[in-house]
């Protein structure tokens, strides 16, 4: 399996579009797949684009721009290790930073500490919209025809009816936990599942949905996972 040339992470300041090494149509070609396949969640947000060691002219800058904004993304700072790069991206406008200052957010799965994460203390009703970077806690229910896109998981202390989608920027070590998980549909990272039609689900246990052997899960929502 090929490695993947382009690493998008939430940050406290924005979304961090890194540019790994090949050749760089290649590179780009994959940012719009990933960009297209996840639309919702970066639509108006800001990003830091950094692009390590490479010599970017003007023009090229000039593309990535635009393919960030057709995809109603916009492009607010390069950070870059060459000269020649930073000079280009203040000639279109942009900030540049010679170093990765913006700093991921910790996973709070781990021990290295917990995210800026966003918490909801609220029902969320139909035509409501929430995304964020990083992980989503709410406290309320959040109703059919309503949606949230995370870049990390979703837990909901109540009962989700609407749609959820973790790990929006490919992670798929999200999940998406809930006292009722009933979603209209529910996406982690790349992966789609929806409740069968016209079977209304019986059990009302707390439920966590993962990725196991590229399928999403749901099992008993248990102390540790």
């Amino acid at each position: 399996m090929a490695l993947a040339s382009v690493s998008i992470k939430g940050t406290r300041d924005g979304l961090l579009v890194t540019l790994g090494e090949g050749e760089l149509a290649s590179v780009l070609a994959e940012l719009a797949e990933r960009l297209s396949g996840t639309a919702s969640f970066f639509k108006g947000g800001w990003v830091a684009l950094a692009v390590g060691r490479r010599e970017l002219s003007i023009a090229e800058i000039g593309h990535i721009k635009a393919l960030l904004a057709q995809n109603e993304v916009i492009l607010g700072t390069v950070i870059s290790e060459s000269p020649v790069t930073r000079a280009a991206a203040r000639h279109l406008g942009l900030q540049t930073r010679r170093s990765l200052r913006l700093q991921p957010q910790p996973d709070w799965r781990t021990e290295e500490g917990f995210s800026e994460g966003a918490l909801i203390r609220r029902t969320l009703r139909s035509g409501q919209v929430i995304r964020h970077p990083g992980h989503v806690v709410v406290i309320g229910d959040v109703n059919a025809g309503a949606e949230i896109i995370a870049g990390g998981d979703i837990v909901i202390w109540g009962r989700l009816r609407g749609t959820a989608h973790a790990g929006a920027t490919g992670d798929d070590q999200a999940v998406v936990c809930a006292l009722e998980l009933a979603p209209t549909q529910l996406r982690i990272g790349e992966h789609i599942a929806r409740p069968p039609e016209g079977k209304r689900r019986r059990r009302t246990i707390p439920e966590v949905a993962s990725i196991q052997e590229g399928l999403i899960i749901v099992k008993a929502w248990k102390s540790g996972r």
